[in-house]
């Protein structure tokens, strides 16, 4: 099964033409990028890396390294969302107008580099994800390869490391944006505050790091294997949080959760 995804993946890029490729660095731009230039040729496709408030700069600077390493064509451009009111309202569809901010952008590249297409990484499993930001990509004709060819993250990251790419066993990257709970705006001063604080903990050999931001208190995840020795170092980590302007800091017992902040009630709009 897993030779006849990866011939349709092929299939899906060869048939698609020349393209571009929204990069992130993570696990499923890395492998879309490596396939993509394997099945096109590396003239054929662009990688295109957003710059934001919203995006870790030392991901930035990751992603740039590692687009050189493989020798892709690279642009790397700065989104706008922040200047978005809708954004800043931060409502349950707030990564629909961070997207939509994305893609037009990149729609319009493509446009200028004669690129017949639009790509980005998400995968099989996104589907069960909420993602609204995915309406964006359908209302402007991005494709998601990856998605369409059914590749869930787990064969992705075993097709990664197949490939030696470094990224096989990256931890999930996710917008600063995403530590704020839904209705409370969006402010920069937020989003640096919180990418800090992950750097931080980041720093003391910490693998997964997420800083959820509950006004003055810090909520933080970590693997659950891991929060016995973020427990061990919490005076360094209170002190430098609350430096940071953080009144409480806490640790999520529960553990590194994707989406954790994500609506769970039924019917949420």
């Amino acid at each position: 099964m897993r030779n006849s995804k990866l011939k349709k993946l092929r299939s899906i890029l060869l048939d698609s033409g020349p393209a571009l490729v929204a990069f992130s660095g993570g696990v499923d731009s890395t492998f879309l990028l490596k396939a993509a230039m394997e099945a096109l040729g590396r003239e054929k496709v662009l990688a295109v890396i957003a710059r934001s408030e919203t995006y870790p700069e030392s991901e930035v600077k990751s992603a740039v390294k590692l687009a050189r390493k493989l020798k892709a064509r690279l642009k790397v451009i700065h989104t706008c969302e922040i200047n978005d009111e809708r954004f800043l309202k931060n409502p349950l569809k707030r990564c629909y107008y961070c997207k939509h901010e994305l893609f037009s952008k990149l729609k319009a590249i493509a446009k200028q580099e004669g690129l017949s297409a639009v790509f980005d990484g998400a995968n099989y499993d996104d589907r069960l994800d909420f993602r609204p930001g995915s309406i964006a990509g359908k209302e402007l004709g991005v494709r998601s390869p990856l998605k369409e060819a059914q590749i869930t993250k787990a064969e992705i990251r075993a097709f990664s490391k197949e490939c030696k790419l470094p990224t096989w066993n990256k931890p999930s990257l996710a917008c600063l944006a995403s530590r704020i709970p839904f209705g409370t705006r969006i402010e920069k001063k937020t989003l640096k505050q919180v990418g800090t604080a992950e750097d931080y903990i980041k720093g003391l050999g910490f693998k997964q790091v997420r800083v959820r931001h509950h006004g003055s208190i810090a909520r933080i995840e970590v693997f659950l294997e891991d929060v016995e020795r973020l427990l061990g170092l919490k005076n360094k980590i209170t002190e430098k949080l609350k430096a940071l302007g953080y009144t409480y800091v806490t640790v999520d017992l529960e553990g590194f959760r994707s989406g954790s902040m994500n609506p769970v009630k039924k019917g949420a709009k």
